[in-house]
Order: structure tokens, then sequence, then C-alpha cells
């Protein structure tokens, strides 16, 4: 989920309101709050604890609230993780410590130190174009073995990477082996992947959602046609913005387009400039999408 802001330091409330029941509506399964989508390593920590609890406070139940709690300390990350199991998240997400460069036996021990004494169980959350620090996958299968430990995002973008973790985790079935990108979102599904986490569901979430269920249907003329929309996105909305972050610009702004939440970001991103908005505004009426209207 995005985070909606009114400006760089303060929560677009009635935004975020809106977006979760948006999302809810759309069908999906669950909620990861505080990932790169959602700006996280950009908020202030008092921004993140109230976007936790205002959260999970309106989700109040209905499907799991996932939070990041990614940081370069991990007594932050600890911090964060009480926090979410006081609010009622049921799981929490963290990245390898980004900033210095750590080996796998250095990344076994914090996870091994970080799942010890997390209060809620915890994803591995591989995204090495962000962290600098891949998760490989034999590391993967090493700390899948602590019972705190539940799953893994992967948001590498690399098929192969996960095929092997696919492999390596396929005696521990209660894994979650979910994937960022959302343009590999269906070869994962079709290899032995989860379900996806993924940017573009901010904005369609019966769209990703459908291309699930026609995966666990093993309706495949249905997934191609469905990835097809996917892969519309991707390249009509994400491939506006010039910054690293030009997708979340792109999604903002759709989100902003579409009446729901404020297109603000965190320092030192910025919104899109309006002649670009007008490129993606005329992007939107070409894409092949249900239950979407502009104001």
């Amino acid at each position: 989920m995005v985070t909606p802001l009114k400006n760089p330091d303060t929560l677009d409330i009635g935004g975020l309101e809106r977006l979760i029941e948006h999302l809810l509506e759309g069908g999906i399964h669950g909620l990861f709050i505080l990932g790169s989508t959602g700006e996280a390593q950009s908020l202030d920590y008092a921004l993140r604890y109230e976007l936790i609890e205002k959260t999970c406070s309106q989700v109040a139940g209905r499907i799991p609230v996932l939070v990041g709690i990614s940081d370069t300390a991990v007594s932050e990350s600890l911090r964060m993780a009480e926090k979410a199991a006081k609010s009622g998240a049921e799981a929490v997400v963290c990245a390898p410590p980004y900033y210095y460069l750590h080996t796998q036996k250095e990344l076994i021990e914090y996870y091994q130190y970080l799942s010890g004494r997390s209060p809620l169980p915890l994803f591995l959350y591989n995204i090495p174009l962000f962290t600098k620090n891949p998760i490989e996958p034999e590391t993967v299968k090493r700390i899948g073995n602590d019972e705190n430990v539940i799953g893994l995002k992967d948001s590498s973008g690399n098929p192969a990477y996960f095929q092997k973790v696919v492999d390596l985790m396929s005696d521990q079935p209660a894994f979650s082996l979910l994937v960022g990108p959302e343009e590999v979102l269906m070869q994962s599904l079709l290899t032995g992947g989860h379900g996806g986490v993924h940017g573009g569901a901010n904005l369609f979430p019966d769209l990703y959602v459908d291309l699930y269920e026609a995966a666990v249907e093993k309706d495949y003329g249905k997934m191609v046609s469905l990835h097809k929309r996917v892969l519309q996105i991707c390249s009509g909305i994400y491939t506006v913005g010039e910054s690293e972050l030009g997708y979340l610009q792109g999604i903002k702004t759709v989100l902003s387009l579409m009446g729901i939440c404020s297109s603000r970001m965190s320092m030192p991103f910025q919104e899109l400039p309006k002649e670009q908005i007008e490129v993606i505004r005329e992007r939107l009426k070409k894409l092949d999408v249900q239950n979407f209207n502009l104001e």
C-alpha cells in the first residue's frame, strides 16, 4: 500500500481511509504497509507508528495486515514490530539492513536475532536494488527453518532466483513465497509461487485478485488475458516519471486522479509536473480495466 501524505511529514488521513476501503472492496487477501511503495525509509518514525495504528484500526481484522520494519538498526525494527503487534497486525516484513554490505553469514545471524525477539511472525524481504544485500536462496532455506520465519517477499525481479527458492523450500509448503514486481506474477504463480504484493493493486485491486484466482483455478486463458492488462499498467503508468520511484509517482498520480488520496511524495521525491499528469490521464483512458473512474 502507498502511504497517502498531506505533506512530507503528515498523513492524509481521509485519503488513507478511502484507499483502505478501495483495496478491501477490490477483494485483496492481505495488506502490506511500510514497504518500498509505502516510502517507509523516507518517513519519520512518528508517522510510521501513526500509519500502523490507523491502518490496523480501520482494517479491524477483516484481512491480515503485514507491517514493514526494515531499518539499519535492529533495535528500531524491533520497536516497530512491537508497535505492529500491539496494533493488531498479523506479521512483519524485514529487508536486510541497507548502506553497508553484509555477508550471508551476517544476514543469517541478523535474521535469527530478529526472529527470536519479534513478537510477530516474520517475512524475509529480498530487494537487492535498494539494499545492495541479496538474501541468497540457500540463506532463505537456512533462515526458513526458524518457525517464526513464515515467508519471503522477493522483489528482485529475477525469475531464476525465485525458482531456486521455490525448489529449495518445496519441503515447507506452509512457507509463503510472494513476488513484488507484477510483471512476473503470472510466471511465479505457474512455477510454485503463492501470490504477489504489487503496487498496481493500489489502483486496480480486483485485477490482481482475478489473476491470482485464475491461477488457482488453472484457467490459463484468463491468466494470459489478465497478465496483458497488468503489463499495460506497467508500460503505460510506470514509465512517465524520471526518478528512481517513477512507478510510485505514477501510482500516486492515478490515485489522485481517482479522487482517493493525495499525490504528495516524501522528501526528496516530487509530484509529477502537469504535463506528465496529462500524459498519464490520456493513457488511463486506453487501459482495459473495470470499475475505474477519473475525477
